[in-house]
């Protein structure tokens, strides 16, 4: 199955005319909005064209995490922060604990799979290194400081902050867009995302797999798991290997073309939604394909780590996840009661290992 791609341009068009009344977008754009939300709700996934956020934007950001990536292990361990839930700095290969290794509920969701869609089944931690940049401003004021931390900048990359934040800031805004139209389709005001996710705190958060280590079919990279934020994007990466999960139960390959991003939904976007949307389970691991990536990668003497180019969009940690507007009258609305955003993300986070017992003190 191909996932359509929702060209931005003409929402985008509109915008910039200052014409913010929904009614008044016309049939053809409503459509689109009603589009979007029908395709995160069916599939957690959507690809996207923003005329803002080109192939070229994303090949700098991956050169350069490319090169960070390849430094050696003591090298990188120096932008370790542990102490800060892994939240800022970067996050070693074998800490973080796929959800399916630890959530009793989801390994019985396993066995009644057809086979053709199981996931791969995770042993321990995932093979994948992660960098955290955070991305816009921050409150002032808030309950979950240490959601809210400092960047942590590496020696010998004096282009860091200016890429980081420029490819951070282009695809939050890709983000926001889709979660207009969405909130449009959905039948809820234009900004009842978006209100949500001002200050909130949207990381760039790369990952780094080692394919000159980690080479064999069915390695897994990412095991079966879903987000804990609100939206996730991703630039295309150069080597394949993203399976996802459609709201049916079928397990489909994701290609993303060239001049796209993938959009996937998260556990918040499912608690303001009431479950109207629910969260993308998704993998990555070595394929057949991935294993063609790479012999090409070596003839052509580029690099072998598996870049992702990840933004984790979030709600603001001291907003109240609930669900909006009529989502609230809906039959599994009280599966989903109100909670800090930042306080269900630290719950999320000590599942899978990443906020340690240094942080909770």
């Amino acid at each position: 199955m191909e996932l359509p791609v929702v060209d931005l341009s003409r929402y985008l068009l509109q915008s910039s005319t200052g014409e913010s009344d929904p009614t008044q977008l016309g049939t053809d754009l409503i459509d689109s909005c009603r589009e979007v939300s029908r395709i995160l709700k069916e599939t957690g996934a959507l690809l996207v064209k923003d005329p803002r956020c080109s192939a070229e934007d994303n090949d700098r950001f991956i050169d350069m995490m490319e090169t960070y990536f390849s430094k050696p292990d003591e090298f990188k361990r120096l932008q370790e922060r542990p102490n800060l839930h892994y939240q800022v700095g970067v996050t070693p290969e074998g800490v973080e604990v796929p959800r399916s290794l630890v959530d009793e509920e989801m390994q019985e969701r396993f066995k009644t799979m057809p086979d053709e869609y199981k996931p791969h089944v995770p042993k321990g931690p995932d093979h994948k290194w992660r960098y955290m940049w955070r991305v816009g401003p921050r409150p002032s004021n808030t309950r979950f400081k240490e959601l809210n931390s400092e960047p942590v900048i590496p020696e010998g990359f004096p282009e860091w902050k200016d890429v980081m934040d420029s490819w951070g800031y282009k695809m939050i805004s890709a983000v926001e867009v889709v979660a207009e139209m969405a909130a449009i389709g959905f039948g809820l005001p234009k900004d009842a995302f978006t209100s949500l996710m001002k200050q909130g705190p949207h990381l760039l958060a790369p990952t780094g797999s080692d394919l000159s280590c980690y080479n064999e079919e069915g390695t897994i990279f990412a095991g079966y798991h879903y987000d804990l934020n609100f939206l996730t994007i991703h630039g295309r990466s150069r080597f394949p290997g993203l399976y996802i999960w459609l709201r049916n139960g079928e397990k489909v390959a994701v290609k993303v073309p060239v001049g796209c991003l993938l959009i996937q939904t998260g556990k918040q976007i499912e608690w303001l939604t009431g479950g109207e949307c629910i969260a993308g389970m998704h993998e990555v691991v070595v394929t057949s394909k991935t294993k063609d990536a790479i012999k090409l990668a070596k003839e052509q003497n580029r690099s072998l780590w598996r870049v992702s180019s990840t933004l984790f969009a979030h709600i603001a940690s001291d907003a109240k996840l609930k669900p909006l507007g009529h989502f609230a009258e809906s039959s599994l609305a009280s599966n989903y009661p109100a909670i800090p955003a930042g306080e269900y993300v630290e719950q999320e986070l000590s599942v899978i290992n990443l906020k340690g017992k240094e942080a909770s003190s």
